[in-house]
């Protein structure tokens, strides 16, 4: 698939929009965890009430996907992978970077200094 943004502006596009997209599957009882991001596919896992759902495909791809093509790009993809098919994400996935102790660490040494 052609898609004229990264996988890390996708995924980033993904979780600004995901509060909005979640509301639906929220009012089930479920939720929406993004696994990551490759060549214009989302790769995702719905939990709670909505993991393991007969309607989780229809789910996916008519409320979660469609709500993203809308709101990111028309061509973007929306995979909902089951609990213990993880195994089947491809190696090279974009999954968001990790978190930064440095910068934490870095203004609490401002802020100490402050006082």
């Amino acid at each position: 698939m052609n898609m004229p943004f990264s996988d890390e502006d996708i995924y980033t596009a993904v979780m600004n929009h995901l509060p909005a997209v979640n509301e639906y599957v929220q009012s089930h009882g479920g939720g929406i965890k993004v696994l990551g991001v490759k060549d214009g596919r989302v790769y995702i896992q719905l939990i709670g009430t909505c993991h393991g759902c007969s309607m989780s495909l229809m789910t996916t791809k008519m409320v979660v996907e469609k709500r993203l093509k809308e709101l990111i790009h028309p061509n973007l993809e929306v995979v909902n992978v089951e609990a213990g098919q993880e195994e089947s994400l491809p190696d090279d996935l974009y999954r968001g970077e990790a978190p930064q102790t440095e910068k934490k660490e870095g203004l609490m040494e401002k802020v100490k200094k402050m006082f």
